[in-house]
């Protein structure tokens, strides 16, 4: 929850911010039509596109990149539950002495990954924790399922098998890294200068006026404030309010049918 309120918190300082240098580029355009009112607009139209244009592009590029990063971390999270239903349904092929034990350890190593999500609203630490559980759970398993094969002696079972064990182990470290996957850092301070950039000479074009335009002003800022959010929410989908939380329910889904 705190995390969100930090993105609020971003986002509404940035209104501020933006409405201030509106407010800023709108008092220095007048001062300079004061001082020049013949050549105070000359040339200055080619760079207010490049700058526009540019900030338009980076803005679509970082919506469309988080957006297509976070349809990958939620299409994972149904991988991930495809991967470990399979390789808990094989388990009929070992012995019948071994199927308790490796059931059981399936159903504990399905409680830690799906007690990885709460720990990570609470803390990192904890929610590393959890991961390291389900790590421990992954080698027990595989152990466990490798001597099992050998006991049935068929190398069509132990193939099945440890492909979807090794396929159920996989996924996890393909969604570590896809949680992880995020533009630099340096992408968000450029594009926050461009924001404010933006922002002063579009208040230096409204000098123009004599009386403020509140409305396009608050439009530009609210615009602005609100596509930073959306695209920090889009890339942190765990701690904001466009969330993948919904996709989870798979997991738990197949959890409640491992009887």
């Amino acid at each position: 929850m705190a995390n969100v309120v930090n993105f609020w918190l971003a986002a509404g300082g940035l209104l501020v911010v933006i409405l201030a240098l509106l407010e800023v580029g709108r008092r220095i355009g007048i001062h300079r039509r004061k001082v020049d009112p013949e050549s105070a607009s000359a040339g200055l139209g080619t760079v207010d596109g490049a700058v526009f244009g540019l900030m338009g592009l980076l803005i679509a590029f970082t919506f469309s990149g988080a957006a297509a990063r976070f349809d990958v971390r939620r299409q994972l999270v149904g991988e991930e539950a495809n991967a470990i239903g399979t390789a808990y349904l094989r388990l009929e092929l070992l012995p019948q002495s071994a199927q308790p034990v490796l059931r059981q350890d399936f159903r504990d190593y399905l409680d830690a990954r799906l007690a990885i999500l709460p720990k990570l609203q609470i803390s990192i630490e904890a929610a590393k924790q959890e991961l390291a559980r389900s790590i421990a759970f992954q080698d027990k398993i595989w152990n466990e399922a490798v001597a099992a094969c050998r006991e049935t002696n068929s190398p069509a079972t132990t193939t099945l098998v440890l492909s979807s064990l090794n396929q159920m182990i996989d996924i996890t470290t393909t969604r570590l890294v896809a949680q992880q996957m995020h533009p630099h850092v340096v992408v968000f301070y450029g594009f926050g200068l461009l924001v404010m950039a933006s922002s002063l000479l579009a208040g230096y074009g409204m000098a123009g006026s004599k009386l403020r335009s509140w409305m396009h002003m608050l439009v530009f800022a609210v615009v602005m404030a609100g596509s930073t959010y959306v695209i920090l929410d889009l890339e942190y989908p765990r701690i904001g309010l466009i969330r993948v939380d919904k996709a989870d329910q798979v997991l738990v889904d197949l959890r409640n049918s491992m009887k």
